[in-house]
């Protein structure tokens, strides 16, 4: 039975990809920054498949106790959800100083090193994912928006690229994903997607891209996005 360690689960896509791994059979390890009631509901019904830890990924002490619960353990996926946004509609000159360290910090620089100090618990052949944005991708960017977030996932692409560079020589797959527009908080209530679709079509995505080694920044639809 495949084990993944999903960091970020609270709601949202990180809920429904804990959701949806459970669905195919999978044991599940699901990180929360603050308690959620639905993931509690839904390790009571997962007959001991679910196990939930807290974590902060912004705090280097915590990244350290989690390693050392999960001591012995081994997951097959690794996949790194936490995010936040900051600065939407506001003109990057008005965000205040704090907001811009916080977005970078919690999108960029926090999910990679919690990658970093975990990788030792994903067996050869595994795969590290990331969720990443489309948003990210600097080829495509011809209209500006949401330009601190897009800043933020732009240089998470970067240290994922870093990240497989530096572990060059493991046995593992390393994805940064676009899961779509998707109508979570983050998203709006207009996005085109639900995160039933959203999360489905990750998790086939990762099915598909399993053991192929390498890096690659694709969609919800597996389609290559520019980097």
């Amino acid at each position: 039975m495949r084990h993944a360690l999903i960091i970020g689960a609270s709601r949202g896509l990180g809920l429904g990809l804990v959701r949806e791994h459970l669905a195919r059979g999978w044991r599940v390890t699901a990180t929360v920054r603050t308690r959620s009631t639905e993931l509690e509901r839904l390790h009571e019904g997962s007959a001991g498949l679910l196990v939930i830890e807290a974590l902060d990924i912004t705090n280097p002490g915590g990244v350290a106790t989690l390693r050392q619960r999960l001591d012995g353990q081994w997951f097959d996926l690794l996949f790194l959800n936490a995010g936040m946004m900051a600065g939407r509609n506001v003109p990057l000159r008005e965000v205040p100083d704090s907001d811009i360290a916080g977005i970078f910090l919690t999108n960029a620089i926090s999910p990679v090193r919690v990658a970093d100090a975990l990788l030792d618990r994903v067996p050869s052949g595994g795969m590290v994912a990331f969720m990443s944005s489309i948003l990210g991708s600097i080829g495509t960017n011809d209209d500006g928006r949401a330009e601190l977030y897009r800043a933020s996932k732009a240089a998470l692409n970067s240290l994922v690229r870093s990240f497989r560079a530096r572990h060059v020589q493991a046995d593992l797959t390393v994805l940064a994903l676009h899961p779509g527009v998707v109508r979570t908080s983050m998203g709006g209530p207009g996005a085109p997607l639900d995160i039933e679709t959203s999360v489905r079509s990750v998790a086939d995505v990762l099915e598909a891209r399993w053991g192929t080694g390498g890096q690659a920044f694709v969609d919800y639809r597996n389609d290559i996005i520019p980097w």
